[in-house]
């Protein structure tokens, strides 16, 4: 009888244990769907403030008609800020899961979330073909090193918006600036803009 005891119990032990499992398995999966990170940013985070945002705009005369793309978008707020204000369709696309996350939040907190896309990847693999409108904050290498993809996918007219930071030789056609809080650091004050030319080329 102990025996035959010990064979139920046994048997018992091994259905709870298989019927554990799946119960597991969500868990696991929602882990493992979690985005990756690609590799390290090229630039470190620093939020673009509202007064930056604003002017940036404004230097890109953004209209409705525009589609803006920010190339490295953080957490959004250009593409956001233009959606709220502008009624721009907006793609901003940045390597860092978490910029992306709080990006997603930022659309959605402020009711624009049927006007934004928020896309993990790398600026050097993006497709960005559609876009009338580009915003960066990056650097100056980046910048550089960005530019025979800007030239080779943008059309001629797409406006592109500098937060500080210029292209080398590529002079630019425009700029303006605005009293800033990181005035100790020289962010977010100056802003440059160029315009694809019809050639698709430049210095």
């Amino acid at each position: 009888m102990q025996t035959l005891l010990r064979s139920l119990a046994a048997s018992a032990g091994l259905w709870l244990a298989a019927a554990s499992v799946p119960a597991s398995l969500p868990a696991q999966q929602a882990k493992s769907a979690a985005p990756a990170k690609l590799r390290d940013p090229d630039v470190p985070y620093v939020p673009t403030t509202p007064e930056a945002v604003e002017a940036m705009l404004k230097l890109a005369d953004i209209k409705k008609t525009d589609v803006l793309y920010d190339l490295g978008c953080g957490d959004g707020r250009i593409v956001v800020t233009a959606a709220k204000l502008h009624g721009v369709r907006g793609v901003g696309i940045d390597i860092d899961p978490q910029r992306i996350g709080e990006a997603n939040e930022n659309a959605k907190r402020s009711g624009v979330d049927h006007l934004v896309t928020f896309k993990l990847g790398d600026l050097f693999e993006a497709d960005f073909r559609e876009a009338s409108v580009v915003t960066l904050f990056l650097l100056p290498r980046i910048n550089i090193k960005l530019k025979p993809r800007l030239l080779e996918q943008l059309k001629p007219g797409t406006r592109i918006v500098s937060n500080t930071f210029d292209m080398g030789e590529w002079k630019a056609q425009k700029e303006s600036t605005v009293d800033s809080e990181d005035f100790d650091t020289g962010l977010s004050r100056k802003f440059l803009l160029w315009t694809i030319p019809a050639s698709k080329q430049a210095p």
